[in-house]
């Protein structure tokens, strides 16, 4: 194993395989508009694997029928610690299959997986995995990263910036959207409730609305010319002014009063 001073570097081959026959991935790969998407959907489950997006590095893909072939560079003993546990539990299996039914809109992908370092089939000894890392770490990578390889990873985060700002933004609408305003009053007033005082009591004073005249069948007492109100306002400190805004059990009835001298009281008028 290396030593302390020197980086731990070493490289496996991921072998996949649909067992659908409908379902050829060196095709799909090889598909100008579905690489990317392939390419996105491994990227993503080897990141889930090793637990970082950084944790493994795609040297190269290799498309040899039936098989993909992924060239893989592990930097740290640990991160490819993590990714021999999550492939013998199975973990990377069902995350690259359920990412490949995402990016390629399948319904389901079935996969078969083999890894390999060097001349070594690591499957068959994934319970040692001590002797694992001692494989991969034997086996260096004999290339730099395909540039290919890297202008798909660019395409990438592109991509994975411009659904974070998408993200941002609808969250950010929800926000406000969920922020309600305060509704409208309950009952049936008409606007915002405002009160004023009158003879040292606090009333309603909403804004000026035409009384129909249907509604001047619901007034209580009739005189020769005028009916008044079923609530009446008593105000003998005013008897020459009028005042604005009269409603009849919660509805506006009228926009202006008058005084009364016979009843006393403030009337609205109408004509009989």
């Amino acid at each position: 194993m290396a030593n302390s001073s020197a980086p731990w570097i070493g490289c496996a081959y991921l072998f996949l395989q649909s067992t659908c026959k409908t379902i050829i991935l060196p095709s799909l790969y090889e598909s100008s508009q579905k690489k990317p998407s392939v390419f996105k959907a491994l990227k993503l489950a080897l990141a889930d694997s090793t637990g970082s997006i950084n944790g493994v590095d795609m040297l190269k893909v290799h498309c040899s029928h039936p098989h993909l072939i992924i060239q893989l560079k592990f930097c740290k003993q640990e991160n490819c610690r993590r990714f021999l546990q999550s492939y013998r539990e199975g973990a990377l299996q069902e995350s690259l299959q359920k990412h490949l039914q995402l990016s390629l809109a399948i319904s389901t992908v079935p996969l078969e997986m083999e890894l390999k370092a060097g001349s070594e089939h690591l499957d068959s000894m994934l319970k040692d995995e001590d002797h694992c890392l001692e494989c991969i770490y034997r086996e260096k990578p004999d290339r730099l990263r395909d540039e290919e390889i890297t202008e798909l990873e660019k395409c990438l985060e592109r991509l994975i910036v411009h659904q974070s700002i998408n993200n941002t933004a609808a969250k950010d609408c929800t926000s406000l959207n969920s922020q309600s305003l305060p509704g409208p009053s309950q009952g049936n007033s008409l606007s915002p409730q405002v009160t004023f005082t009158f003879q040292g009591q606090e009333f309603d004073s909403l804004s000026k609305v035409p009384l129909s005249s249907g509604a001047h069948g619901n007034l209580p007492s009739i005189s020769s010319s005028f009916k008044s109100i079923h609530r009446c306002l008593h105000c003998r400190d005013s008897k020459e002014k009028g005042f604005p805004v009269i409603f009849h059990g919660g509805i506006v009835l009228s926009t202006w009063l008058v005084w009364d001298h016979s009843s006393g009281c403030l009337m609205l008028p109408f004509p009989d």
